[in-house]
C-alpha cells in the first residue's frame, strides 16, 4: 500500500520561479503621480521577522483608476503604471516597493474610497494567502472611507502606513504582523 504525502503549508517561496528582478517596482520614467517608497517587515506571532514570505500589492493609479477590465474607467488609467508588484522578504524579513501614491477610488455608490493599496501576503504556516489594505496615516479621506471606518478603532492603526522619510522620494513604513497583540487586520 502506498503512503500519502504529508500535508504542507504554503512556502517558503522559491525565487527561481517567482522573482526575476524588478517585480517590486511599479513605475517607470513616464508614470504619472507622486513617487513613493513602501518598506516594512512581515512579523510572526513572536515579533520575529519572517525571512521567506512574499508580499504582493495592487493599486489604482494617481487618478484612482485601475488598468483592469473590471474598472469602467480603464481607458483613462495610466498605461505607464503597472499597478501590481511583488516583493520577497529574504533580507531580514524586509519588503519594499517603488510605486506612486494612489488616488481616491470611486465606489459603486459614487462615494470615494481613501487612497489605499491592496496587500496580499503568502507565508509559511498559511494554507492560503491573507489580504489586507495599506492606508496612509494622516490622509483626510480616511475619515470617510467606509471599509476603514468599519474596523474597530483600536485596530485601525494596523492598516496605516506611516511616513518615515520625506526626502526626494517619500518613504512609508508598513509592518505586517501575522499574529499577536498587534496583529494586522486581514479581510476575508
Amino acid at each position: 500500500m502506498l503512503e500519502q504525502s504529508p500535508s504542507q503549508t504554503v512556502g517558503p517561496f522559491f525565487h527561481f520561479g517567482l522573482f526575476h528582478g524588478g517585480e517590486n517596482s511599479l513605475v517607470n520614467d513616464a508614470t504619472q503621480g507622486q513617487r513613493i517608497r513602501i518598506i516594512g517587515h512581515v512579523f510572526d506571532g513572536d515579533g520575529i521577522a519572517i525571512p521567506d514570505a512574499m508580499v504582493e500589492i495592487w493599486q489604482a493609479d494617481a487618478q484612482g483608476y485601475f488598468n483592469h477590465p473590471t474598472d469602467p474607467n480603464q481607458g483613462r488609467a495610466d498605461k505607464q503604471f503597472r499597478g501590481f508588484g511583488r516583493s520577497d522578504t529574504v533580507n531580514d524579513g524586509i519588503f519594499s516597493f517603488e510605486t506612486i501614491k494612489p488616488g481616491a477610488v470611486a465606489r459603486q455608490d459614487d462615494n470615494l474610497q481613501a487612497p489605499h493599496i491592496n496587500v496580499r501576503v503568502f507565508s509559511r504556516g498559511l494554507l492560503i494567502h491573507v489580504d489586507t489594505r495599506l492606508y496612509f496615516a494622516g490622509e483626510s479621506a480616511n475619515d470617510s472611507d467606509a471599509l476603514l471606518n468599519s474596523i474597530d478603532p483600536a485596530r485601525r492603526h494596523t492598516l496605516m502606513a506611516i511616513l518615515v522619510d520625506s526626502g526626494h522620494v517619500p518613504t512609508y513604513r508598513f509592518d505586517i504582523h501575522m499574529q499577536g497583540d498587534d496583529e494586522t487586520v486581514f479581510f476575508a
